[in-house]
């Protein structure tokens, strides 16, 4: 049986308060749900109070990004090694708006990928396509390169602690989502791709998550298709009783 997550990723939302003040609320809201991991990534600044607010509860706590040295000069980066001792399990790697915004490349999303993982953590890697690309029927070919890419040097054992999270980069944040057959679809390549490099039987214990503003009125939907393992929530997960409803779904 593959595991199921639900992971939120709240962005640049969140003050340390608010970030409290929301675990507290969600918690008993979520207690008991334990047929899939629940997983809040939070800002960086956000880490310690999200970690102290979830102790003693079944909520694990991400961060949003991971530099791939173990330190050095790089203003403003956060490494692998800090984030385990402020006590994170997940991280996400390669999220579209990094890419987009900041740079990111099919090389350094794979070396933060390694790095994640090297030091223990559980990397969510995401890849998508544009709109363009989807057009252009290269939906297939791009999500299996980017696969491929991010898992680079990743062994058989490694996969243990990846969770590859597709993300149409057409359906985050403009309230379009793809219909059911297309995230199952989509995830379905990414599957394809880790079956090509690890085998068949491999790559059916990976968790592939559909990131596409899943939300609690669509999740339902979303995650009864084969190829869809949980989700990586947007919007949904800043509000309690959403992502709350989205957990319950994947329960």
């Amino acid at each position: 049986m593959r595991k199921t997550v639900i992971a939120g990723n709240w962005k640049m939302n969140m003050t340390p308060a608010e970030t409290k003040a929301f675990i507290t609320e969600l918690a008993p809201m979520v207690a008991g749900l334990d047929k899939c991991d629940i997983v809040l990534c939070v800002p960086a600044i956000d880490i310690p109070a999200a970690v102290e607010a979830a102790k003693g509860t079944n909520i694990k706590i991400g961060a949003e990004n991971v530099h791939f040295k173990e330190s050095g000069a790089y203003t403003g980066e956060i490494s692998a090694k800090m984030l385990v001792e402020a006590g994170v399990d997940y991280v996400v790697v390669g999220h579209s708006e990094r890419r987009q915004y900041f740079g990111e490349t099919d090389q350094t999303v794979n070396l933060r990928t390694l790095a994640a993982v090297n030091a223990g953590l559980t990397a969510i890697v995401c890849v998508g396509e544009t709109l363009e690309q989807r057009n252009l029927g290269y939906t297939e070919t791009l999500l299996k390169y980017q696969t491929k890419m991010a898992l680079t040097g990743i062994t058989k054992d490694q996969l243990k602690n990846i969770v590859v999270a597709y993300e149409p980069v057409w359906a985050i944040g403009t309230g379009v989502t793809a219909t059911a057959d297309q995230a199952d679809e989509g995830n379905g390549f990414v599957r394809a791709a880790i079956a090509e490099v690890y085998g068949a039987d491999v790559a059916e214990t990976v968790t592939v998550q559909y990131g596409g503003s899943m939300n609690d009125g669509n999740a339902a939907e979303l995650l009864s298709k084969v190829n869809v393992d949980g989700g990586l929530i947007g919007g949904a997960s800043l509000k309690t009783d959403k992502f709350t409803a989205i957990v319950k779904a994947a329960n």
